[in-house]
């Protein structure tokens, strides 16, 4: 496994992609709903306006599956940069929630 650094855009309004959070529908999938999950729900904005978050994953390429199933219906210019755990977390925690800040 191995951890990255998520950078990425929304397309659009994300207010869809949080109903499923609160709903627990990402959670469920597997194998990487939990992790995905619990990624989306810390995810950071930066003064730029791009979504940020540390992801962990198995797939070649990153984030293949989770791509596929969530994140390509939700966001754009999805870039992954590979940190040791923790680490990316560290680099954005003092960024406002995702999910707290006003949309252009």
């Amino acid at each position: 496994m191995a951890d990255y650094l998520v950078k990425a855009r929304a397309q659009g309004d994300l207010a869809p992609l949080r109903r499923l959070l609160d709903r627990g529908e990402i959670a469920v999938m597997r194998p990487f709903g939990q992790a995905l999950d619990h990624s989306l729900r810390n995810a950071r904005a930066d003064p730029d306006g791009w979504a940020v978050w540390e992801e962990n994953d198995y797939c070649s390429p990153p984030l293949a599956m989770e791509r596929a199933a969530v994140l390509d219906a939700y966001f754009t210019n999805i870039s992954v940069e590979r940190v040791s755990k923790g680490k990316g977390w560290a680099r954005i925690e003092d960024l406002p929630s995702l999910w707290t800040t006003p949309k252009p």
